[in-house]
């Protein structure tokens, strides 16, 4: 008779969630659904970033997330960051690590006026990607916008303020800005991601979208999973699972590993 504790333990990898609480709910019952109860409960679940903005419930899909822990003690909750999540810590100043503000301005400067970067209470102290969340797009250059380019307006929204607001970094809850300040960035087995370095202008880790489906020299035989790039891609070991692409008509999607088995908040069980 096999060893029970030999089994593999049950790897979830949920995609972009971008503020849409409803479809997180479906997702998330779905898993459990589809997964056998004892391998669900012990499962690591890696959520891939991307939480917030586009959708109207970021609160409340962070108020979620948070209470994993104590719903599912069995279970290891991953929480990576995204260029969302990064932004969004810029912004209310809990971003963890030293950087010279300025610094990350110099070289996107010629872009502040375009880009509509933030210049209310706090600004001379924020990271570039903190301004730019918490700004105005210029929307007569044809880009469609809810509020900055991170579409960043309905997370204002969700808090109670109107978009570009500094009463966002009062009234956001303690163990909100906890949440943000602790979330682990993806690849973080990269050295230069290890270090969580937030002294650059851009983080091209989490907000590049360029070669995302090859895989790093130092992970060529490891499974690399990401989300970000708007898309369900699956080749070899390089996984990309984010089929919403925050996008309110598209499915979240979700892998469970070692199985390979895609699932959807879209999903007719009945």
């Amino acid at each position: 008779m096999a060893d029970p504790s030999n089994k593999l333990r049950t790897v979830i990898c949920v995609g972009d969630i971008h503020g849409y609480l409803t479809k997180l709910l479906n997702l998330w019952s779905n898993l459990q659904s589809q997964i056998d109860p004892d391998s669900f409960n012990t499962a690591t679940i890696i959520f891939l970033g991307d939480y917030f903005d586009r959708g109207l419930d970021t609160r409340k899909v962070i108020e979620f997330l948070i209470s994993l822990p104590k719903r599912y003690p069995n279970q290891k909750h991953v929480f990576l960051s995204g260029n969302h999540e990064f932004a969004f810590a810029g912004f209310i100043g809990v971003l963890a690590g030293e950087f010279e503000a300025k610094e990350t301005w110099k070289e996107y400067a010629e872009n502040e006026e375009i880009e509509g970067w933030y210049k209310g209470e706090g600004y001379k102290k924020m990271h570039l990607q903190g301004r730019i969340w918490g700004g105005w797009f210029d929307v007569a250059q044809g880009i469609d916008c809810k509020g900055a380019i991170f579409d960043a307006a309905p997370t204002f929204g969700s808090y109670g303020v109107t978009h570009g607001s500094s009463e966002l970094m009062k009234v956001v809850p303690e163990d909100h800005k906890k949440f943000l300040a602790d979330v682990v960035w993806v690849h973080e087995e990269l050295e230069f991601l290890k270090a969580k370095d937030v002294s650059v202008p851009q983080v091209t880790g989490l907000s590049g979208k360029k070669n995302v489906s090859d895989i790093p020299e130092e992970l060529t035989e490891t499974v690399v999973v990401s989300g970000h790039h708007g898309k369900l891609h699956i080749e070899g070991l390089r996984l990309i699972i984010d089929e919403s692409g925050g996008l309110e008509g598209n499915p979240l999607a979700a892998i469970v590993l070692p199985s390979m088995k895609i699932v959807r908040d879209t999903d007719n069980l009945s």
